[in-house]
């Protein structure tokens, strides 16, 4: 697992290893961005205990706490356990795996709605630096493969266009709030001939002394196909914004690509 240490893991590991804190985690991956109060009611738990174990799931970066005015918000962040399924299943059992989850899947009949999608990294750089890297289409283009094109205005139309010569558009929306360098969201439509809502994303970046704080919030996912194509988009191409603003050059092969070969 490049990148990540020893001592991380252990966190990890051992946030999982309790079965409170695994059954608020269940808590979030049925409905993600619950209020403390919504968490513990379900559950009988007292808002005391809730909080403990949720502080520690925080640690583990399981968890991750969205602002919205006065409240906070609880979102299950995949990252740690993408990375384990990356190092100890991946490699080795991943088609009878994912063969049994869809008999799962289709025997369970499972649920009506998709939770959102949220992915938290941390980068050493500003939040003007990380702003600029999300707004700006020229360095877009460098890690994503595609240059985002917008004067970045509430209101204003964006475009996610190929750079490969073919000037394709490939996702359309609509910018919803902007309010630099902390806060971006925007409408997300990758089959703008469908007829259905957009879906909606979120950049929320939190500047902390020398690191930022990037918390990507995907939400109003049609389907669980989108959804699992943004779980691999999504902390591939942050990788990339993450190694540009960190050594000044992307990574040398397109994580996006690591997906694929591993499907």
């Amino acid at each position: 697992m490049v990148g990540v240490s020893a001592e991380a893991m252990d966190v990890v590991f051992k946030a999982l290893a309790d079965p409170t804190r695994r059954l608020l985690l269940d808590r979030l991956r049925e409905q993600n961005g619950q209020t403390l109060s919504q968490v513990c009611e379900p559950l009988g738990m007292a808002r005391q205990s809730a909080t403990q174990h949720l502080d520690v799931l925080v640690r583990a970066n399981l968890v991750t706490v969205v602002r919205r005015g006065r409240e906070r918000l609880h979102y299950l962040n995949p990252g740690p356990i993408h990375e384990i399924e990356q190092r100890w299943i991946a490699e080795f059992d991943k088609p009878r795996l994912r063969a049994l989850a869809a008999i799962k899947t289709q025997a369970e009949e499972s649920a009506m709605t998709v939770p959102d999608y949220v992915y938290v990294t941390y980068i050493r750089a500003s939040a003007e630096q990380v702003w600029q890297a999300l707004t700006d289409a020229d360095l877009t283009a460098r890690y994503w493969g595609h240059a985002n094109i917008s004067d970045w205005q509430p209101g204003s139309a964006w475009e996610h266009r190929r750079v490969d010569g073919s000037g394709a558009v490939d996702v359309v929306g609509k910018v919803l709030e902007s309010e630099p360098p902390t806060r971006l969201v925007i409408t997300f439509e990758d089959s703008p001939g469908e007829s259905r809502d957009p879906s909606v994303v979120t950049f929320a970046v939190e500047p902390h002394e020398q690191i930022v704080r990037l918390t990507v919030t995907h939400e109003k996912l049609p389907n669980e196909e989108m959804r699992d194509g943004i779980s691999s988009g999504w902390p591939a191409v942050l990788a990339n914004l993450k190694s540009l603003l960190e050594t000044g050059d992307v990574l040398p092969q397109a994580p996006w690509e690591m997906s694929q070969a591993h499907a």
